[in-house]
């Protein structure tokens, strides 16, 4: 699945990925009352109105993009209807030739892990069937419970040939409240490294252990908002691909991604949620309305692929 993303970022021109984040508030009020004139004010009506959401902005900018990544928090604040919504969104992105990055944040151990990997990624035993659960492509995995927590999933990637994203150095601002923790080095040379690098090179190390042609099915998960920290890692990590949240609304611009990317402009592929999903609500895209808030969707997805792809340019 590696292979496959990378290919898609090359043909498309835009190592962009779409985050269907989507909030009640979001949502224009025509879709929600249609939804609530069907089902009612009910979790089923907010679940409608997500998919409704989801399938217009989808329809408007998968001929521009390689990827989505739904994050199921979104979804499962409406329970059982909700992921209900989620499975829809994941099912019809791959009917249009997206690759679904669930947006998943799993980390624990055992039995559980192997449990979470088999039903985002994988598939599990019904008598003599085999199953898939969500079946995404890729997940974004948590990796404090150690190697415990992320091998149950390099080995559902190894059978299925998908991914993974390990968070290593993330948007939020509190992140440095422990990824930037200073932890003195095992080989009894007194240096200490910021934890975010020791947590890369492990990501490097299970990288190196399911590789695709030129990147590792194991990616990392690094901050738009952490420039000089992405340069680090891109080092740390150089078979890794990089999913870089944190764009638009977050504060990270084009100019802040270049250290992401490897020189062949590949290697890297940067999220934008709010800012495109509620484009519609920001000035610059006001003219399109709520209406039509699919096509202020599409052309923010173009005028971030302009700003990453002039930002590479001059970068040389």
């Amino acid at each position: 699945m590696i292979d496959r993303l990378v290919e898609k970022i090359k043909k498309t021109q835009a190592p962009v990925v779409v985050g269907l984040d989507p909030t009640m508030k979001l949502v224009p009020g025509h879709i929600q009352q249609q939804a609530f004139a069907e089902y009612g004010e009910t979790t089923k009506g907010a679940a409608e109105a997500i998919w409704q959401f989801n399938k217009a902005i989808v329809d408007a900018v998968y001929d521009l993009i390689p990827a989505v990544k739904p994050q199921i928090a979104m979804y499962e604040q409406f329970g059982v209807e909700g992921l209900i919504a989620f499975q829809k969104t994941v099912e019809y992105c791959k009917q249009k030739g997206l690759i679904v990055i669930g947006d998943v944040k799993r980390g624990d151990i055992g039995s559980t892990s192997e449990a979470y990997a088999v039903g985002h990624l994988g598939r599990v035993r019904v008598g003599n069937t085999m199953c898939g659960g969500f079946d995404e492509d890729f997940a974004t995995v948590n990796p404090y419970l150690g190697s415990d927590g992320v091998k149950p999933f390099i080995k559902v990637c190894q059978e299925e040939k998908k991914g993974i994203f390990v968070l290593v150095k993330t948007s939020n601002p509190s992140s440095g409240e422990l990824q930037d923790r200073l932890v003195k080095e095992e080989d009894g040379n007194g240096r200490e490294r910021p934890l975010y690098e020791l947590v890369g090179e492990q990501v490097a190390k299970w990288g190196s252990e399911c590789m695709g042609d030129s990147y590792s099915y194991v990616g990392a998960v690094v901050g738009a908002t952490y420039p000089e920290q992405g340069r680090i890692l891109r080092d740390i990590m150089p078979k890794a691909y990089i999913l870089v949240p944190g764009y638009g609304a977050q504060g990270g611009k084009g100019s802040d991604l270049v250290h992401f990317f490897n020189k062949d402009g590949l290697g890297a592929i940067v999220n934008s949620s709010r800012g495109i999903i509620a484009a519609y609500q920001q000035e610059q895209y006001a003219k399109y309305g709520a209406e039509n808030f699919a096509d202020a969707s599409r052309a923010a997805v173009l005028a971030m692929k302009e700003d990453i792809g002039q930002a590479l340019a001059a970068r040389g």
